[in-house]
């Protein structure tokens, strides 16, 4: 998906990731992927030039999810020592929060101008099997429906007794 890496885009890229992995049965990766996707948009919406366009990936593999976000801007990202944070910082951890949610992160260059920064989350096996196969129905017995007797029988050679005409137009 492409976007401009907005504070408000990056809410609906959540909505979207969290979408995808509930349809590909992958429930617990949620939070963790969100925070990351979150993460890598918020660094570029705070540091990418010349623009905040980029385009975020995410590829089911054999046994991880993998999610990417690829932005115009060649810098590679200057990932902080947490000792050289200080404490009430607001900045400065966001690859280091990647880091400690995901299975593996890096960075690499993007052709000419760019780069992509991407981490990946193991997927379990039950989630695996889920989405390699298709969601089963269940078949519901509902037993036979049984006509009801009727205490009084109609003669359907006599001609029909009419309702008094109604009409739906008020007036």
């Amino acid at each position: 998906m492409e976007l401009q890496a907005l504070p408000s885009r990056i809410g609906q890229v959540r909505r979207i990731l969290s979408a995808q992995l509930r349809y590909w049965h992958l429930d617990p990766l949620i939070d963790r992927a969100a925070l990351g996707v979150t993460e890598l948009l918020t660094n570029v919406h705070q540091h990418a030039q010349p623009d905040k366009t980029c385009t975020v990936e995410i590829e089911l593999l054999l046994d991880r999810l993998m999610v990417s976000v690829h932005d115009h801007d060649p810098r590679l990202p200057v990932v902080e020592d947490m000792e050289d944070v200080a404490p009430l910082a607001t900045c400065g951890r966001g690859l280091a929060m990647v880091a400690a949610v995901s299975e593996s992160w890096g960075v690499r260059p993007d052709g000419e101008s760019g780069k992509v920064v991407w981490f990946t989350l193991p997927t379990p096996a039950s989630a695996r099997a889920a989405a390699a196969r298709p969601p089963r129905r269940k078949a519901v017995e509902k037993p036979a429906r049984r006509f009801t007797e009727v205490e009084h029988r109609v003669d359907l050679r006599r001609a029909p007794e009419h309702a008094p005409a109604r009409s739906a137009v008020a007036g």
